[in-house]
């Protein structure tokens, strides 16, 4: 599915640029986030191998993106349905929660919400548990023959940010990509689709002053010291991969491109969102909120580009 990617004049001029700021809006993607790039190709491939229970540990938009896939799959091939256990941390966003558990009871399959289970028809393909430890969770299931959908660690989840990319490049001469970043996995799919297509726009990632090892690991390649910034919480919840599995190769991306790794500060996050609200009308998350912040970080650090920038909206 295609997703809406527009210039934003009015907050190109605020912000002094010359070239052209975009929005790529992957939060009106159908399966909610740009998690909807890399999730359902990865179950429909894991689907036609004869896997049919699936697990996902999840802050909430690869969740839906999977709850989504799992619902139409079954919905279109009732007599060969596929199983979805989702663990997330008692944490969660209380409106993420609400989503999920909303569209797994409507209308045949039911949740499973803090331990307890709704009757239904069809409660065994569908449940949503909330855990201390989502992701031990989902791999202690995972030894019982239940498929983990794991993007920060599968090949397969990067094959479907080539659409991505794909249709980023029909931004004639597009400079720069700024991404919310947790796993790094759709920054690194994007740079291996622009690769495909022979182009090299920056690799910009944005993390949080919470959660920031790809961030790390770029000035770590730089060799340049990282800032001390760590904090205890984030408004933008989403970005939560502590460990970084594909740092290095995410790092590499943005090194090679000539793009940067940010972090942003809660402050810095709620007057991107008043910004933006100012002047595109739009009503971005914090999660989202990231990639304006790390342009504005870029600017204030002397980072010129000769093409439209795109600032990427992921989702809540």
């Amino acid at each position: 599915m295609k997703t809406p990617q527009l210039p934003e004049p009015k907050l190109t001029k605020l912000l002094g640029m010359k070239n052209e700021l975009w929005f790529k809006f992957e939060n009106k993607h159908h399966y909610g986030s740009h998690k909807g790039r890399s999730i359902p190709p990865m179950i429909d491939e894991y689907a036609k191998q004869g896997i049919k229970s699936f697990v996902i540990s999840s802050s909430g938009n690869a969740a839906l993106a999977a709850l989504r896939t799992v619902l139409s799959h079954n919905k279109n091939k009732p007599q060969n349905p596929i199983s979805l256990k989702i663990f997330v941390g008692k944490n969660i966003e209380p409106s993420k929660l609400e989503k999920l558990t909303s569209e797994a009871s409507h209308p045949e399959p039911v949740r499973q919400a803090q331990g307890k289970l709704r009757e239904g028809s069809l409660a065994h393909f569908i449940t949503i548990t909330q855990v201390d430890n989502p992701k031990q969770s989902a791999l202690t299931l995972e030894k019982t023959g239940a498929k983990l959908l794991r993007g920060s660690t599968d090949p397969l989840a990067l094959v479907g940010y080539q659409g991505l990319a794909d249709e980023l490049a029909k931004i004639e001469n597009l400079a720069a990509v700024f991404i919310p970043s947790s796993s790094g996995t759709c920054a690194e799919g994007l740079y291996l689709g622009f690769k495909n297509l022979k182009l090299s726009p920056q690799i910009h990632i944005v993390q949080t002053n919470f959660c920031h090892p790809l961030a790390e690991e770029v000035y770590s390649q730089k060799g340049k010291p990282f800032p001390d910034e760590k904090e205890s919480h984030s408004l933008a919840g989403a970005i939560v991969d502590i460990v970084g599995h594909r740092r290095e190769a995410v790092a590499t991306a943005v090194v090679e491109t000539g793009g940067e790794g940010w972090i942003a500060s809660d402050e810095e996050i709620k007057k991107a969102i008043e910004i933006v609200k100012q002047t595109a009308g739009e009503d971005l998350s914090p999660n989202s909120a990231l990639s304006v912040v790390g342009l504005q970080k870029a600017i204030a650090a002397g980072f010129t580009w000769q093409g439209p920038v795109v600032c990427l909206i992921t989702g809540d």
